[in-house]
């Protein structure tokens, strides 16, 4: 810890604020190594919603993309489009950069974090990619330190999102990556990491005071936690097909009843406070019409809006299986045992850095059986695999560690 007659000024940036519980572990992560090691820091936020990271962790915050009027959609004619964009699309954008100046000017360090925002699940060149452009040169402007931080990078298929994502990692000051991935892509597509180093997600840095005990029970019975999401489907399959996520959410519901079968008990968890909510629907109305009842089963399906509460509801779980990033992520970092659905390399990154490569399956080819085995060798072998957990996990803390001490003291 140390204290500055001079408080530093921080800005944060990421896609917080919007419900995705696990983007706001990484914010509350960075917010607490802040503090404990530049306590008088003046920390702000530039994110997608700024009144709820307003509220909730008492910080200043403003847009990522800032928008002075609302614009109704028009069909109208190609030339009515073209007086807008004149009229109206450029002097928004020399407004949006303006603010930008204004809100980093005098700052002494803007922090990107991750979050999901430098690949293309779901994000459109001009949507987030070039919002990062922008704020990487306004910080360039105003001489701010630029630091990407254990940040995970691609796939990005889109060669302009590429060039976006490249142009602002070539302003940054220091980076790492999450993961081995993550800087390998970046050297296949010819942007050099010399010098870049690797640490683990932020979220392994979470503050020891705020994780839940592990939950002693009398029963016997398993506990397994089921982490959900609503999935459509990866980059290359169409936006409007939803085969995957139909396929996606059977599986999970056939898994469910088999354990169900076997006397377990099922704990639901989600990952997103907002897009996550159709899927628990949807399961529910799965089971039952196998009638498989909420009311009679032991299914405990409770609504999650904190990270705090996605931390406890793991935390009384035994197993889990889950989909989300930061479902999988948080399980282990409390050293439960996970089988992980993935539908990114960032998953798959993350399981075979703690030794569980093999407890994996791809989203869309889920194989039920091979799902069942996966699960009974986890149980079988927990006496092996999780102190191997423990071990790694506490690795990633001491590793994260040295990470902010080295940015917030040496940069």
């Amino acid at each position: 810890m140390s204290t500055d007659p001079t408080p530093r000024k921080i800005a944060l940036f990421g896609a917080f604020g919007i419900g995705n519980l696990g983007n706001e572990c990484t914010l509350q992560a960075m917010i607490y190594n802040i503090r404990r090691r530049l306590p008088d820091a003046e920390i702000s936020c530039i994110c997608s919603g700024p009144e709820e990271i307003e509220s909730r962790y008492g910080i200043s915050a403003v847009p990522i993309r800032e928008t002075p009027f609302r614009v109704q959609p028009l069909k109208n004619s190609g030339a009515i489009r073209l007086l807008r964009r004149i009229f109206i699309g450029i002097p928004t954008e020399l407004y949006r950069w303006y603010k930008a100046v204004k809100m980093l000017k005098g700052s002494d360090m803007l922090v990107m974090t991750g979050t999901g925002m430098l690949g293309d699940f779901g994000i459109l060149p001009f949507g987030l990619h070039y919002d990062i452009l922008r704020w990487a040169i306004v910080a360039r402007l105003c001489r701010c330190k630029l630091l990407f931080v254990s940040v995970g990078v691609g796939p990005i298929r889109n060669l302009l999102s590429r060039c976006f994502v490249k142009a602002a990692l070539s302003f940054a000051d220091y980076r790492s990556y999450r993961d081995t991935f993550s800087k390998h892509y970046l050297e296949t597509v010819g942007f050099a990491t010399n010098g870049d180093t690797v640490y683990p997600d932020l979220a392994f840095s979470l503050p020891q005071a705020i994780m839940p005990d592990n939950h002693v029970r009398d029963s016997q019975e398993t506990v397994v936690g089921v982490g959900i999401m609503t999935y459509y489907n990866k980059p290359h399959t169409s936006a409007s097909d939803e085969t995957a996520y139909s396929d996606y959410i059977g599986k999970v519901a056939a898994f469910v009843m088999w354990l169900l079968e076997h006397q377990h008990t099922v704990r639901l968890i989600i990952g997103d406070a907002v897009y996550d909510k159709r899927v628990r629907q949807d399961l529910r109305r799965l089971l039952e019409k196998n009638e498989f009842k909420y009311e009679d089963r032991k299914i405990i399906d409770e609504p999650a809006s904190s990270s705090d509460e996605v931390l406890s509801q793991l935390a009384a779980t035994d197993v889990v299986v889950a989909s989300r990033f930061h479902n999988v992520l948080l399980a282990l970092m409390l050293t439960k045992l996970v089988v992980a659905i993935s539908y990114h390399e960032k998953v798959d990154a993350l399981m075979t850095g703690v030794g569980l490569k093999e407890f994996s399956q791809d989203i869309e080819h889920i194989d039920v059986d091979e799902l069942i085995r996966q699960f009974m060798a986890l149980e079988k072998n927990a006496g092996t695999l999780k102190p191997q957990l423990e071990r790694r996990t506490e690795a990633y803390r001491k590793a994260l560690d040295e990470q902010y001490d080295h940015i917030f003291t040496s940069i």
